[in-house]
């Protein structure tokens, strides 16, 4: 039988993956304490407490340097620290005078990076820090979106994209599978999925972009995700993944959950 083999949350938007044993999946569609902090352009077009698309801020896909840095979240204190290697960048709270020191740390990263949406932009600047660090809004969907894939389809595409040790930290889901025949949960677009005790609707094939083709070790663009799915296995557009809904009230995923569709 299908079931859960990893779990993951990202509490800064772009940011590395915290593992986790256990996920509660909200009513409305979100995983709790996923995407709750986001580093927003000067200029985003939205107030800060509101979603708007991931290219109006520092992520991945626009700063692959991000991947070099060791991300941890406190989310009961509210308290940051983010790392390079053993030299810590900062370490504060995202409450009070600490958020400005949040942004002015990575601030001077990213403007060290050979490849960042800085350069040339000062319209940009100062960067801030949106999110409350409690409540998860900064999904790349505006619905927000559980996402999740198989180990079978990751092998499938590490054998076509010829690199076997293929990271799943490359696809930022939430949940990962193992049990079923590679590519399976695309077929399961606009059916009802069971996990554990948690109901959710398949509802979207999860379309990958630039943070992709960053090796999620060195920071370093490395492999052409996007143009070797499209090419391999005939997509008009790269995907891998599906995003899904809550189905009912939601409750607790943990790893060695079953997985099962709903007739």
């Amino acid at each position: 039988m299908p079931q859960v083999v990893a779990l993951y949350r990202y509490p800064l938007k772009g940011f590395t993956p915290e593992h986790c044993s256990a996920l509660t999946v909200l009513p409305e569609g979100r995983v709790a304490g996923d995407r709750v902090l986001a580093l927003r352009f000067a200029n985003a077009p939205v107030a800060d407490d509101r979603w708007c698309r991931k290219y109006e801020g520092v992520v991945l896909a626009n700063t692959p340097g991000l991947a070099r840095l060791q991300t941890r979240y406190d989310h009961e204190g509210r308290q940051l620290r983010i790392a390079l290697g053993e030299r810590v960048l900062v370490d504060e709270s995202v409450e009070g005078p600490g958020r400005q020191r949040i942004v002015e740390a990575l601030t001077e990263y990213v403007l060290g990076q050979d490849e960042n949406p800085l350069k040339g932009h000062s319209e940009r600047l100062p960067l801030k820090l949106v999110g409350d660090g409690v409540t998860p809004r900064y999904q790349d969907n505006e619905a927000g979106q559980v996402t999740l894939h198989s180990r079978e389809t990751l092998a499938s595409a590490a054998a076509a994209l010829g690199d076997s040790g293929l990271s799943e930290h490359r696809f930022r889901h939430n949940i990962v599978i193992e049990g079923v025949v590679a590519w399976e949960e695309l077929s399961w677009l606009g059916r009802r999925l069971r996990i554990g005790g948690v109901s959710m609707d398949v509802v979207k094939p999860k379309t990958r972009c630039l943070a992709t083709h960053a090796n999620p070790d060195t920071g370093e663009r490395d492999l052409q995700v996007m143009q070797g799915l499209m090419k391999s296995f005939n997509q008009a557009q790269s995907t891998l993944g599906v995003g899904m809904l809550t189905h009912g009230p939601g409750g607790e995923v943990c790893v060695g959950d079953s997985v099962g569709l709903i007739p």
